[in-house]
């Protein structure tokens, strides 16, 4: 059996699966003054009466960290750069406590400059003395060799909680988004850190000894141990929790829009033949480029219960959120209080409702009934709006999936998949403002949840080999390997393949069965001196395709032809 647990804005909600059924689903109002406790009621209940030893697998979704950086809700945090030789680092500048130092490796890996020990002290000293607990260390070809990073942690190990290297967050070359990516790691750290604290000391008060994955941006999962030294991976993580959820009952012969309406949000996303499309540069959130990969998302300030206010003579929607809907208690009117004013939601308080919209029909001068229409109405024409935006952005570069490249390729989508809360009444509503067949998500009030539950781990591995200077490399995964000239493409494509595995069966504890792997990137370079060939310079990059896990592919079948009796 499988745990999936996603933790909304409005709601965590929780669902229980065996191979052939969904066993049961929960919704826990989300506390956002202690989301850890709402994540902790949502296990206690899915698992009353259920024997911990029948529990396989526990897969979280979470906006912690999206939501520490979003709200800027970070800690202090120590970076240390050092590039040598180019565009200043100071161009980069993540924070306050941002150091260039000395010391340069060029693109082969050569060390050019030295580090300065004393230089390193002091910057350690003036971090301790500013209270920084968390410190980020990245050098411009660190990937290629992490030494320098290597060397400043060692000579400030002792001073701080958690030092984060930039070579072993990613493997990419890109410096900017590597100092960027490396910050947010170490910038999210202590709130993933209580997450992660929370959680497994929960699991252990219900006697469950299981592996436990957290969702990554890039729609698969990794082991939660193994993400307490890669917080930022969980970022946008929620997002991809709907659209995992969408793609386990999306058709394979069309294009398709999701759309998960929460209460404070909603995401969208495209499937192209039931596949996501991915980021494969990494990121953006806050003005920071990262080099995080993601699936290609989108989410707008508009939910049920986004507040609704006349400005200037002007219904507006959003973006922020003040609590439930009136009709359940909240203090500000909703786009969901304009649906029970409606009759369309019927298990709430009307009369609340309606008391909340009529100031809004007063200063529109017009009846209670019209103003619900028109916030309704005006909710759905965002929703489109946006949508449209999002398919444009998409189509004006190339269109990339999780599993390949579609070079020219032109989304057309004609469909669009509804989950969430709301998902039937703003499906009927799509429906009637546009020409999309329009359908809504199999138990689309926990879609999210399923969709996690079934997400595969996933994980990548970068390779590098100078066979001049006779060096095999992938700093990330801490291999280094000398080798000889004729060291060929083809034992580099084997090698990473052998890397990835081991680190997808024991740092991400894949199954076995979910192995599929592919390569990224294949690059070869002749290395010429004078008129000879003097080496090659190979880089390769592979990684576990994202997607559903086997054995679960009945569950997904039922829920569909639940969906259409």
């Amino acid at each position: 059996m499988i745990i999936g647990l996603d933790v909304g804005g409005t709601h965590t909600d929780v669902v229980l699966l065996d191979q052939e059924n969904l066993v049961n689903q929960i919704k826990v109002r989300t506390d956002e003054s202690d989301l850890f406790q709402s994540v902790l009621e949502g296990l206690s209940r899915i698992t009353e009466g259920v024997d911990p030893k029948r529990i396989e697998r526990v897969v979280l979704s979470t906006t912690l960290t999206t939501n520490a950086i979003v709200q800027g809700a970070m800690p202090n945090v120590g970076m240390i750069v050092s590039s040598g030789p180019g565009i200043d680092p100071k161009f980069f500048r993540t924070n306050e406590h941002y150091y260039p130092v000395a010391g340069s490796i060029d693109h082969r890996g050569r060390r050019i400059e030295p580090l300065d020990p004393d230089e390193i002290k002091a910057v350690g000293k003036n971090l301790a003395g500013a209270g920084v607990r968390y410190v980020g260390v990245v050098g411009k070809f660190s990937s290629r060799n992490p030494s320098h990073e290597l060397e400043i942690r060692k000579l400030l190990r002792d001073q701080f909680e958690h030092i984060f290297l930039g070579h072993r967050i990613s493997g990419n070359l890109n410096f900017p988004r590597r100092i960027a990516t490396t910050f947010l790691n170490a910038a999210v750290y202590p709130v993933h850190k209580e997450f992660f604290t929370a959680v497994k000391r929960s699991l252990d008060r219900h006697g469950m000894k299981v592996p436990i994955h957290i969702l990554k941006a890039d729609g698969g999962t990794m082991s939660l141990d193994y993400s307490i030294d890669f917080p930022g991976q969980t970022i946008l993580s929620g997002p991809a929790a709907s659209v995992m959820g969408a793609c386990a009952f999306a058709p394979e012969d069309r294009d398709v829009i999701v759309l998960d309406i929460g209460g404070t949000t909603t995401d969208m996303a495209v499937l192209m033949g039931g596949v996501p499309l991915i980021d494969p540069f990494g990121i953006e959130l806050s003005g920071y480029k990262t080099l995080i990969r993601s699936l290609n998302t989108r989410s707008i300030g508009l939910g049920g219960d986004s507040v609704v206010r006349v400005i200037q003579g002007q219904l507006t929607i959003g973006p922020d959120r003040l609590g439930p809907a009136m009709g359940y208690g909240g203090s500000a009117p909703t786009p969901t209080d304009a649906l029970i004013a409606l009759d369309i939601v019927t298990d709430a308080e009307k009369a609340r409702s309606v008391a909340g919209l009529e100031p809004l029909a007063l200063t529109l001068g017009i009846s209670i009934a019209e103003t619900a229409e028109r916030i309704f109405n005006l909710a759905c024409d965002r929703i489109l709006s946006e949508s449209a935006k999002m398919v444009a952005q998409i189509n004006a570069k190339p269109v990339y999936t999780i599993h390949e490249l579609h070079e020219g390729y032109q989304v057309d989508p004609k469909t669009i998949m509804v989950l969430g809360g709301p998902a039937p009444y703003f499906a009927k509503r799509l429906a009637q403002n546009s020409s999309y067949e329009v359908r809504t998500v199999p138990r689309w009030k926990v879609a999210n949840a399923i969709g996690a539950a079934l997400a595969r781990a996933t994980c990548e591995v970068t390779l590098f080999a100078d066979t001049e200077r006779g060096i095999l490399t992938a700093p990330e995964e801490k291999f280094k390997k000398n080798v000889g000239r004729d060291f060929s493409r083809d034992e580099a494509v084997e090698k990473a393949f052998e890397l990835l595995k081991e680190k997808a069966l024991v740092k991400g504890e894949a199954n076995a069965q979910d192995l599929e792997m592919e390569l990224l990137e294949d690059l070869q370079f002749n290395m010429v001196r004078g008129f000879d060939t003097t080496g090659k310079n190979i880089r390769i990059k592979a990684q576990v395709k994202p997607g559903l896990i086997h054995g679960y592919g009945a569950v997904a079948k039922k829920l569909s032809e639940e969906a259409e009796r």
